[in-house]
């Protein structure tokens, strides 16, 4: 069948490096059960950030507000780690500076990067910590920056490696999305406090969306506890910062910062898609968005960007889905497949 012209179909790698002009790097510490993922744009992007979570943990979001001075942005920078995984965006923003990436005004010696952050927390999931020594996250936020490139991996990987994801193995996903012109990228790490699987199934809540096997083979709905609790399968008893599904979406569409916000205010929604429950008082869930401006929108602006958000949401699902798939069992947590033998 002939593809029509707004038909929606992956880009050539389904990642969120199909957008022009953005480049991911990812870093572990597998003793510590831990890692760092870096969304670099060749070029400042311009950047919004929405936080629907109850419990987040956040760098340099409040720069973020169309108010601001700030209107584009060096980096993002996801981790796990907690409060402790925000020392990651020290890293980047010195080693940016070094090679003359940043804000520089008049004679100003030292250019300054912008780059926020967003941390998961993942310090209860089985891996070595660190009381008597310095945490790794310096280090994971430099290494992370200095691999980025458009193909990297999935799963078990960068800020989703120490992720758990309601009772499951959480883990990092990414997709892209193709409509018209343009695209759309999305990469999360999901370590929810809600589940990603239907109760009474092995569906995941993200299935329906999926573009081909990106989330491998169809799995029924038979089964399905519509009257179940609506903390079903989620992580028991949960606590403040022990969560959140921390994201970057992105598009090559040239979006002004308010028409950015919106764009990740309809994109927050992918994740209500693919976890239940989600947006709780214990989970941190940030949805950063980018534009890196290669192609204008229509004339009708407000409209290309309601086409983009809902297509940036449904990636966002997507990526989701693909994190629970790929992922696989760590620390003591199943991996999806693993668990419904898939």
């Amino acid at each position: 069948m002939t593809a029509k012209p707004d038909d929606i179909r992956p880009g050539p790698r389904n990642l969120i490096t199909d957008v022009a002009g953005l480049r991911v790097g990812n870093a572990e510490n597998w003793l510590a059960l831990t890692g760092t993922t870096v969304i670099l744009p060749e070029e400042p992007a311009v950047a919004a950030v929405e936080i629907g979570g109850g419990a987040p943990g956040s760098r340099e979001t409040a720069a973020l507000d169309a108010a601001n001075l700030v209107e584009q942005v060096h980096a993002v920078v996801l981790s796990g780690g907690s409060v402790f995984g925000l020392d990651a965006a020290s890293s980047v923003v010195i080693e940016l500076s070094k090679r003359g990436v940043g804000f520089t005004f008049g004679a100003q010696p030292v250019p300054c990067p912008v780059v926020p952050s967003a941390i998961l927390f993942d310090i209860m999931n089985g891996g070595a910590k660190w009381p008597d020594k310095e945490p790794p996250y310096r280090d994971l936020g430099l290494e992370a920056l200095k691999a980025a490139k458009t193909e990297f991996e999935i799963g078990n990987k960068g800020a989703g490696l120490g992720a758990i994801a309601g009772r499951l193995k959480g883990g990092l996903g990414s997709a892209s999305a193709r409509w018209r012109d343009f695209t759309v990228g999305a990469i999360v790490a999901v370590n929810s406090v809600g589940s990603c699987v239907i109760p009474g199934t092995a569906r995941l809540w993200a299935r329906d969306l999926a573009l081909g096997d990106e989330m491998g083979p169809d799995t029924p709905r038979d089964g399905a506890r519509p009257d179940t609790s609506p903390l079903a399968d989620s992580k028991f008893e949960p606590k403040p910062l022990q969560n959140t599904t921390i994201a970057v979406v992105a598009t090559d569409a040239i979006l002004s910062r308010i028409e950015a916000k919106r764009f990740a205010v309809m994109a927050r929604d992918g994740m209500a898609r693919a976890i239940r429950p989600i947006h709780t008082p214990f989970d941190g869930d940030t949805v950063f968005a980018l534009s890196t401006g290669r192609k204008p929108l229509p004339e009708q602006h407000s409209l290309g960007v309601a086409a983009l958000g809902s297509i940036a949401a449904d990636t966002l699902t997507r990526a989701i889905g693909r994190a629970l798939w790929a992922a696989e069992t760590a620390g003591g947590f199943t991996g999806y497949r693993e668990k419904f033998r898939l």
